[in-house]
């Protein structure tokens, strides 16, 4: 199956790729890869999921949270690419969770967007190297931000 086939059998649906919410590109192509810029929990009705990891939101919720900003990043390659299938592989994944301090699990709630993308790519291809940090604060008050870089076709 494609990537597009394997997305279309999760039942899943896309919110509208984000627009900026400053001075930068949201997708960046440089020869074959795919470099994409922070995406936030953008909901389909173009709402944020919002809240603190270890006070407003559970490990539970959060990792759906970050399933949610993977969804995001699919909406961006398709509106830039015109279709998931120009990807290749996932090269890298960059999370970030806004958690209390003594939260530790923050491998756990980026495998949301990790498990997402593998079951879009495949195990192979959609799993790359990746490093999941907790931060005190993100924007709008977000629970995660993920970017990532993509080989292409």
């Amino acid at each position: 199956m494609t990537p597009e086939q394997r997305f279309e059998k999760l039942g899943l649906t896309l919110p509208p790729s984000p627009d900026p919410l400053g001075v930068y590109k949201l997708l960046l192509i440089d020869d074959n890869h795919a470099y994409i810029s922070g995406h936030g929990t953008l909901k389909e009705d173009g709402t944020w999921i919002v809240g603190k990891v270890g006070a407003d939101l559970d490990p539970e919720t959060a990792k759906l949270a970050a399933q949610q900003v993977g969804l995001a990043i699919l909406a961006t390659l398709k509106k830039y690419l015109g279709s998931l299938d120009r990807v290749d592989r996932v090269i890298k994944v960059l999370g970030m969770v806004n958690a209390v301090p003594d939260f530790t699990r923050h491998p756990y709630v980026i495998n949301g967007c990790s498990e997402l993308f593998a079951k879009v790519w495949g195990d192979d291809k959609g799993v790359g190297v990746r490093s999941a940090v907790g931060v005190n604060s993100l924007p709008e008050g977000i629970p995660v931000e993920i970017e990532a870089l993509f080989k292409l076709n």
